[in-house]
């Protein structure tokens, strides 16, 4: 039951609703004081609901109005540096951050292919059985630990740099682009494998003997079996990574990549403003957001599914 203190607090808060909390909870003690205890319950369930409408109507109002003060101190300076009107409304900047954006989502969308087909098969490699795939387990394994340990950006530029300066043989003629989605690929590679593995390891070790006793190979139980329901299962962390991928494209700008991110440093160098940084952050949340909203209403339909067949 919310005590009085607790209530006077939250009614500091937000009085719209913190008011009400205190009401119910005064009335919740007293009640409770003459001996009613389920109209207290009741009055102390109420406190509680308006306590927490108090805390988040509250703080959305303060977060509201601090980034409202931020923009209008220092006689709008930071408005004028972030959102400046000649440059969001200029029909050319915005030309320019699309074309640039749509390399962003070119990048990404290869490399989501190469990386959704090359961490699955290291993810199986690390699971290869026996002692005579120990090797390939260890290699697997060493190029997982390595490239989830260095930056992506390092990563970005050891091999758009490095590869075209020592002119290896076959990569070493490549374009800026294609070097970025390598790079990108490798990293999200490791990542990505982890997240299959652990989704191959959680299907049960009967399955997989139920397809060997039926006298299917492990190459024909991985694939007809347990990879199905391995898939199956991490499609929302999959996607997860993907949207990491998606932002992480913006990396590629350090190779002078014409994407986004280097146009708009463009548009700010000829302008003298920040104003197009925050273009390019509007276009990726155009596509992150809605990306995210569908994950959640996956991973909503994927758990009640779950529950279902229990």
């Amino acid at each position: 039951m919310l005590t009085y203190r607790k209530a006077a607090t939250v009614a500091l808060l937000f009085p719209p609703a913190g008011v009400p909390a205190f009401v119910h909870s005064m009335r919740a003690a007293r009640l409770a004081a003459e001996g009613h205890i389920e109209a207290a319950r009741h009055e102390g369930e109420r406190a509680r609901d308006w306590s927490w409408y108090a805390v988040g109507i509250g703080l959305s109002v303060y977060v509201v109005a601090f980034i409202a003060w931020l923009l209008i101190a220092n006689h709008h300076a930071v408005a004028r540096v972030f959102f400046g009107w000649q440059t969001v409304t200029d029909h050319l900047a915005w030309k320019s951050l699309l074309k640039g954006f749509w390399i962003n989502v070119q990048v990404f969308l290869i490399a989501e292919i190469i990386v959704l087909v090359w961490a699955l098969v290291v993810a199986v490699m690390r699971l290869l059985p026996g002692p005579a795939c120990k090797p390939i387990r260890l290699l697997a394994t060493v190029y997982v630990d390595v490239f989830r340990g260095i930056p992506a950006l390092l990563v970005i530029y050891i091999v758009g740099l490095g590869l075209a300066q020592a002119h290896v043989p076959v990569v070493g003629g490549l374009s800026d682009m294609e070097y970025a989605i390598i790079a990108l690929s490798l990293t999200y590679g490791a990542y990505v494998s982890e997240v299959y593995r652990a989704g191959i390891e959680s299907v049960h070790w009967s399955q997989t003997a139920a397809a060997r006793s039926l006298g299917l190979t492990y190459s024909q139980t991985m694939r007809h079996v347990v990879v199905p329901q391995a898939v199956r299962r991490v499609i929302p962390p999959l996607l997860n990574d993907f949207i990491g991928l998606q932002k992480d494209t913006a990396l590629i700008s350090a190779l002078g990549v014409l994407d986004v991110v280097s146009r708009a440093r463009f548009v700010n160098n000829s302008r003298g403003t920040l104003a197009a940084y925050s273009m390019a952050a509007l276009l990726f949340l155009l596509v992150t957001i809605p990306f995210t909203r569908w994950l959640d209403g996956l991973i909503r339909r994927q758990q009640a599914k779950t529950l279902a067949g229990r």
